[in-house]
């Protein structure tokens, strides 16, 4: 059931992070059609969705601290700059006092929004943005979570709830409301025709379009194209990551089995960049929709799970704190046949410290009444893996396994 569950998890990362390229894809398209009169061509979205995702592979073969962080650094960093800009060439006070106002409006409609569900009016806004958008975020559920445990090891609960919930709300409200408020400072007291220029020419314009009615509108749009593709290169580049540490499985602790060869990395990252591609190209001006189909189809089960994985962690805190005891978990020794054991050991494969010839349980999973085992070849073989590692390890000469305690580290 885990393995299915992996599985399922990373074909929906797949298709959900190929859904955020696509629709980021048309996004770059738009403000390099603005900027440099980009013609709107099936080879144009291929090279951005090719640029993209060679970047992302390089990303992710240098790894966390050399690829991804300073690509998330520097996006953050710059998206910042991007938000002081606005408001400080803008109508500051207006847009600061909107931000907050808007914060406030939306705290006090949440409970209403809570249980509306367009019943009378039908107008298709909530299927077409919030389903939408609920889908979509349950689909990187998967990715993001185990990504963001990944990087935060050694840290409280406290630090993590506060640096994974508190501190990004926090910015979004900022983010939203100072844009939004800038939307209305243009359509109230400045030229307006926003909103209409943006119906016209898609909503993949707003940003580029808002941008034009504030200075160096050439350079600031520029910097906003540059933010959004590596806004979805650092999503490509981390989601890589984590799918090749599902793919390679876990130790008996339950983490993932350590760093794999850079190619395997590579290789989920271009994955996703063609299913974006395909999906874009081959299918049209319904590729997108295509992409939130199955953002959709991915976004329920994942809906269900959730619930199982909240109970799941309630109870490992409770084990951590004791107050509970820890759940029994059986786990099967790679079984290997006799000649392909000393092949393994000419080889020095490390591996075989969690190897055995008949099949077993791992060291302290066995559950009662196990049938028994033959091991009669299984000391011969594990004495001459001894005298090769160099380990001193008492065999049990009852099963013919490492007594416990003695099992060899990986060589």
């Amino acid at each position: 059931m885990g393995k299915g569950i992996d599985i399922f998890a990373i074909v929906g990362t797949i298709f959900g992070i190929g859904m955020s390229i696509g629709l980021r894809t048309t996004q770059v398209h738009a403000g390099l059609a603005e900027l440099t009169g980009l013609p709107d061509v099936w080879w144009a979205f291929v090279v951005i969705i090719g640029t993209v995702t060679v970047i992302a592979t390089i990303s992710a073969v240098v790894g966390i601290d050399r690829g991804i962080k300073v690509l998330s650094n520097f996006n953050i960093g710059t998206s910042v700059l991007l938000l002081l800009f606005v408001i400080i060439t803008g109508p500051t006070i207006f847009l600061l006092r909107g931000m907050v106002e808007a914060a406030g409006i939306y705290v006090s409609i949440l409970p209403e929004v809570m249980f509306w569900n367009d019943t009378l009016a039908d107008s298709g806004w909530q299927q077409d943005w919030t389903i939408f958008y609920w889908g979509w975020t349950i689909s990187w559920a998967p990715f993001v979570g185990i990504f963001i445990a990944r990087i935060s090891r050694g840290r409280s609960v406290r630090q993590f709830v506060a640096g994974v919930l508190a501190l990004p709300t926090l910015f979004s409200i900022i983010w939203f409301g100072t844009w939004a408020t800038a939307v209305f400072d243009i359509e109230f007291f400045g030229e307006g025709g926003l909103v209409e220029g943006v119906v016209d020419a898609g909503a993949e314009t707003s940003m580029f379009a808002l941008l034009e009615h504030y200075p160096l509108a050439t350079l600031t749009s520029a910097i906003a194209i540059m933010l959004v593709g590596v806004f979805f290169i650092t999503s490509l580049d981390s989601a890589s990551l984590v799918l090749d540490d599902m793919c390679n499985g876990y130790d008996g602790d339950g983490r993932p089995k350590g760093t794999t060869a850079p190619h395997q990395r590579a290789i989920w990252a271009i994955y996703i960049g063609v299913v974006a591609a395909v999906l874009i190209v081959f299918t049209g001006e319904g590729g997108v929709e295509v992409l939130r189909d199955v953002a959709l189809v991915f976004g329920l089960p994942f809906f269900v799970l959730a619930f199982f994985m909240m109970y799941s962690l309630n109870r490992a805190m409770r084990e951590d704190a004791g107050e509970v005891s820890h759940l029994p978990s059986r786990r099967w020794l790679k079984t290997l046949p006799p000649e392909e054991y000393e092949r393994r050991m000419e080889e020095g494969d490390p591996e075989l410290a969690e190897a055995v010839v008949a099949p077993d349980y791992a060291a302290g999973t066995e559950p009662e009444n196990a049938p028994e085992v033959d091991h009669a070849e299984q000391p011969e073989l594990v004495q001459e893996y001894r005298l090769r590692t160099g380990e001193n390890i008492r065999i049990d000469p009852t099963t013919g396994q490492p007594a416990p305690g003695e099992r060899p580290p990986h060589i």
